[in-house]
């Protein structure tokens, strides 16, 4: 009996110093607990790492993009210098289409409707080929500066009406019996700037930009230098 004892005993440690194959995948598949701790420990950071990633890559957007704001109140005619400007960050997703990011594409141009303090500046706000081109709806677009035969007319007209371009016809002034012909010379010009009143001579004159298609444009504009330039709203 003692010596079945002392066999079994010795197959069992013989055992324990040749494991086999399936107590080496045990011991593999369940760690002991500090290296199940230290498991833990980096599983953790790696989320911390892959949660402020997410984080940047969702909010870069928000930290910013230069936009062109005015500093104050503009009236329609200003001629904006750099007073009247500021630089300022704002999210990318309040940017609208056309914004401007840079103060010296603004400083020099023409402001073509009121704007507002801290509005940002866009490429209609200012007069220029992007404007005509909004106005009209082409690519083929102009803005005419015309002076009204009728200077009060130009009080009720404002920035966005829509007019059509009539003048006379001259053949008949000599004729006084009969009313001088009206010749349209442009339907459904967009008025994109009245300015303030300027002195011509003996009276004084506000001038009214037109936004208008290239042909109806070099019309209007070949007729305002020698004939009378009235509008009607629409």
């Amino acid at each position: 009996m003692p010596h079945d004892l002392f066999r079994r005993r010795t197959t069992d440690h013989s055992r324990s110093l040749a494991p086999t194959l399936g107590d080496r995948l045990g011991r593999l598949l369940r760690p002991g607990w500090a290296r199940t701790d230290a498991a833990r420990r980096i599983a953790a950071a790696g989320l911390v790492v892959v949660a402020f990633v997410l984080f940047v890559r969702d909010n870069r957007g928000d930290i910013g993009e230069p936009a062109v704001v005015a500093a104050h109140d503009l009236t329609p005619g200003h001629v904006v210098t750099s007073d009247d400007v500021r630089t300022t960050a704002r999210s990318r997703a309040d940017l609208p289409d056309g914004s401007v990011d840079d103060p010296t594409a603004v400083v020099g141009r023409t402001v073509s409707s009121p704007v507002r303090a801290g509005e940002i500046f866009t490429d209609v706000r200012l007069l220029g080929p992007r404007l005509a081109e909004a106005a009209v709806g082409s690519v083929d677009a102009r803005v005419v500066p015309v002076r009204l035969s009728d200077a009060g007319l130009a009080e009720f007209i404002r920035e966005g009406d829509r007019v059509d371009v009539l003048t006379v016809d001259g053949s008949r002034a000599a004729d006084t019996s009969q009313p001088r012909a009206a010749t349209i010379l442009a339907s459904g010009a967009t008025v994109v700037l009245v300015s303030g009143e300027q002195q011509s001579g003996p009276r004084r004159d506000q001038v009214v930009m037109l936004a208008l298609p290239a042909p109806e444009a070099s019309a209007v504009a070949a007729a305002s230098l020698t004939d009378a330039i009235t509008v009607t709203l629409h």
